[in-house]
């Protein structure tokens, strides 16, 4: 069995416009903080869909989401000027 290739895909495969670049690169690693905050909030969020939350289950969620708008705050706090955040 023969596999079929299109032209356009054989030539866009591994062009070099496919990567990201350095500059967003940066950015995601700038942003890396918030990121993380966030899938522990949605980590917390699933395991609290599994069970009736309990007390300590309530401040976790609570204490999490915090830390996401902290890391938010921090995040447009050290928006490049010029750079959409």
């Amino acid at each position: 069995m023969e596999h079929i290739v299109t032209v356009q895909d054989a030539v866009t495969a591994f062009a070099d416009w496919l990567e990201p670049t350095d500059a967003e690169l940066d950015a995601i690693e700038r942003e890396m903080p918030r990121i993380l905050a966030d899938i522990e909030t949605l980590d917390v969020q699933i395991a609290l869909m599994e069970r009736t939350p309990a007390e300590l289950d309530q401040r976790r969620a609570r204490r999490d989401r915090h830390r996401v708008l902290v890391e938010r705050a921090a995040l447009a706090n050290r928006a490049v000027p010029g750079e959409a955040a």
